[in-house]
């Protein structure tokens, strides 16, 4: 997989991309991440890339034309690349979910675009992006904390990138449902001792207990999750 992503902040992602299982996945060849400086397409001394909206009001707003010069030029260099999904981080698009991370892992192309400021100019995501993807009902400074929390959860969908592949499959949301809980060593801890059907052995017993748990704790935490369920059947 090629995720692209254009941002007017590139040393962001410095950090997040050279640890952990995002740098593993790169040293295997398994993701390929490049972050575009989102000022290296505008054609201005200046390297302006937001202006004042129309229509007057408080902010800036990141203007059309180095974004879409900034796209064009990463589909052109990718140009053989089957799949491809353009998306602009924005509060206002489709909550992101695990759902749409499993989506996102078939393709073999992402180009992310961060927004900035008060906004993007609208023509960004009527005429050049696929779509629009929000992390959840709250603004950030600018998409690029979003981006980035896009690529965690699709990169570690990519087959080999994690360790143990059916740990992504027993994940929260992956089944509709909240994880169960877990645990390891000690088996007594300050007195609070781990349930004994987990130490019984009995692997059907166990996943029966898990099953219970996973909808117990969806129950609890998550209602809205079991209505929306219910919803689609």
């Amino acid at each position: 997989m090629i995720i692209d992503i254009l941002t007017v902040i590139p040393d962001f992602f410095d950090g997040p991309f050279r640890v952990s299982m995002l740098k593993r996945a790169q040293e295997k060849g398994l993701v390929s991440m490049v972050v575009h400086d989102l000022r290296a397409f505008t054609d201005d001394k200046h390297r302006q890339v937001d202006d004042y909206p129309y229509g007057g009001g408080a902010g800036m707003i990141l203007k059309p034309e180095p974004i879409f010069r900034g796209v064009r030029s990463i589909r052109a260099q990718r140009k053989g690349t089957s799949s491809v999904k353009t998306i602009l981080m924005s509060p206002q698009g489709e909550k992101f979910s695990q759902e749409k991370a499993t989506e996102l892992a078939a393709f073999e192309h992402i180009v992310l675009i961060c927004g900035h400021y008060k906004g993007v100019d609208e023509r960004v995501a009527e005429f050049l992006a696929d779509e629009e993807l929000s992390v959840g009902d709250y603004v950030l400074t600018g998409g690029e904390p979003a981006a980035l929390i896009v690529v965690d959860a699709v990169v570690r969908l990519l087959p080999g990138v994690l360790g143990d592949s059916a740990s992504a499959g027993s994940d929260s949301f992956q089944s509709g449902l909240l994880d169960c809980p877990y645990y390891t060593r000690p088996e007594i801890f300050e007195g609070w001792r781990v349930p004994e059907v987990l130490l019984s052995g009995n692997h059907r017993e166990i996943a029966r207990w898990r099953a219970r748990q996973a909808f117990k704790r969806t129950q609890q935490r998550r209602k809205d999750l079991l209505i929306a369920e219910k919803n689609e059947v």
